[in-house]
This record gives C-alpha cells, sequence and structure tokens, in this order.
C-alpha cells in the first residue's frame, strides 16, 4: 500500500500517473480535498481518503495499513515558514510512528550540509522538517530538488506580452533546475523498490546547469520571439510579496532562500547518472511553456 498525498499538484499528478502504470502488485491511496480533480484514469484504481493532510483524522484513516507514504507540504504563505513546514508535518510525524509506515519519501531542497544551510528561508524550513520526518525512525528519503522549470510558468503572460521574465539572481549566475515531471519519476522508483533503509537525502538534477541569461536564449530559441531577463531587488520582491498579503516571515523566508541561491546554495552536487534526469529545458519549453505562451 503506497498513500499519495498532494495527488492532483505538479509532482503528486505526475507521481501518480507513473504509479498507475508501473505499480503493479501495489495498492494505491490518495489524500485529496476534492475527488473530482483526481485523473479518470485514477476512478476506481485508487482508494480516495477525502480530506487535508494536515488533518490527524485524515491521516489516521490514510496510514492505516500503508508500507509507504509520498510526502510533500504545499506551503502556505499566509504562515510562518516553521509552521507552513514542521507545524502542518507534526501530525504526520505522529501517524507514521502510530501505525508502523516503513518508508516516507518527501519532497525538499538542496543545500544540506552546506554553509548557507541554516539560513536559507523555506529551504531551511524544509530541511528542518526532514530531520522531523527522520526522527520517526521511518526508512526516509528526502528528495534535494533544486528550483522547477515550472516555476516560469507564473511568467508567461509577462513572456508573451513584453518578452520578459524575471528573478532576484545574478544573469549569469549558472544552477541546476528540474522538471516535476522528473521529481516524480525519482519519487516512483523508491516508492516501487523500497529495498533502501536509513535516511538519506537523493538529489535530483536536470540534465545541465544554467543561468537566467541562458534560460532567456533558449526560450527566445523555442519560442520564436525574443525574450529577456530582468533582475529584481530582492527588497522589491519583499515589498511586492508584503503587499499581496502574504505573512511576512513567510516572505523573509523566500527572500533568504532567494539570496541563498544567489549565493550558490545549490552548487556542488556531482551530476552522476544516478543524479541527473533527463528532461532539457529545451525539451520542457517545447512541451509547456510553449503552449502556456502562445495559447
Amino acid at each position: 500500500m503506497i498513500v499519495i498525498t498532494a495527488p492532483t499538484g505538479n509532482i503528486g499528478r505526475h507521481l501518480l500517473s507513473r504509479l498507475l502504470e508501473s505499480a503493479a502488485g501495489e495498492e494505491l491511496r490518495v489524500i485529496v480535498r476534492d475527488p473530482a480533480r483526481l485523473p479518470d484514469a485514477a476512478r476506481g484504481r485508487v482508494e480516495v481518503v477525502t480530506g487535508s493532510h494536515a488533518e490527524a483524522q485524515v491521516l489516521d484513516r490514510a496510514f492505516d495499513g500503508a508500507d509507504a507514504v509520498f510526502w510533500l507540504v504545499p506551503p502556505d504563505a499566509s504562515l510562518t515558514p516553521q509552521d507552513a513546514y514542521s507545524g502542518f508535518t507534526r501530525p504526520a510525524v505522529k501517524a507514521l510512528a502510530a501505525h508502523g509506515v516503513g518508508h516516507v519519501v518527501g519532497v525538499s531542497a538542496l543545500g544540506r550540509g552546506t554553509p548557507l544551510a541554516d539560513r536559507a528561508g523555506l529551504v531551511t524550513a524544509s530541511l528542518v522538517m526532514d530531520d522531523l520526518i527522520a526522527d520517526t525512525g521511518v526508512a526516509y528519503r528526502a528528495l534535494a530538488n533544486p528550483s522547477f522549470f515550472e516555476n516560469l510558468l507564473e511568467e508567461s503572460d509577462s513572456i508573451r506580452d513584453k518578452g520578459v521574465f524575471t528573478d532576484t539572481a545574478d544573469a549569469d549566475r549558472k544552477a541546476p533546475l528540474v522538471a516535476v515531471a522528473d521529481i516524480a519519476a525519482a519519487a516512483a522508483g523508491l516508492l516501487m523498490n523500497r529495498s533502501w533503509t536509513g535516511t538519506d537525502s537523493v538529489p535530483v538534477l536536470g540534465p545541465q546547469d544554467l543561468s537566467p541569461n541562458d534560460l532567456a536564449r533558449i526560450m527566445t530559441e523555442q519560442l520564436g520571439r525574443p525574450v529577456r531577463y530582468e533582475r529584481q531587488p530582492l527588497d522589491e520582491l519583499y515589498t511586492t510579496l508584503v503587499g499581496y498579503g502574504l505573512n511576512e516571515a513567510f516572505v523573509q523566508g523566500i527572500v533568504d532562500m532567494k539570496r541563498a541561491k544567489d549565493e550558490g546554495l545549490d552548487v556542488g552536487i556531482a551530476r552522476t547518472p544516478d543524479t541527473t534526469f533527463p528532461t532539457s529545458f529545451e525539451q520542457w519549453c517545447a512541451q509547456t511553456l510553449k503552449p502556456a505562451v502562445l495559447s
């Protein structure tokens, strides 16, 4: 029995699809607020527990008889980073122990063991969450991810209308990036082959490090229209996000994370066959960004 949290989200929907195709002999159970959002392929093939995976009673039903859990926290920008990650996860920690769940795969971030790990905002909060889960004694694998290609979908209107995307990193700062489908592939592999024990991080990297200027060049090529990068000051980002009504501590967590990434938080992980996943930025642009921008 594999339990999947956030099965209709960016990563969870890819993971659910993979498990439906490949997890022969495994029962699948999902925790979802709105079962109507599940894909047609899942209907009648997965057990559904309706509710939020922040709620203890929901987790008690979902983890009963479970062998493995895919754990993803949807960050809540109305909370502090600590409450958004560790606070959300504490009921799950109790339920994992109560039901004797053996294996957990969680969505986390790169940076553990680096000098920046304790001042990286939301990344720091996710690493503390990993420790909270690991302390239960379950076999735990934290998927250590860089930034996602999919973050650029938030810029699709600006790319379409102005030919511009923004971030806070130096224009020539190269760093790893990854497609959410590849994160799902890494999670599926670990959930289906549960021969691993103990606690570890599993880096999930795309094929190459890319700078914002590299991204602009590739988007220009793939979209057939000029795209350029504009760097946004961190204080301007803070003011903008607070103006949207987000929790000030959470916004500071975003700013600290982006500052740490620009200082090299995500670099230094060896790109090996085990840590490198296949989706290139060129492929992702053609398959995902181009339809969003040109629609």
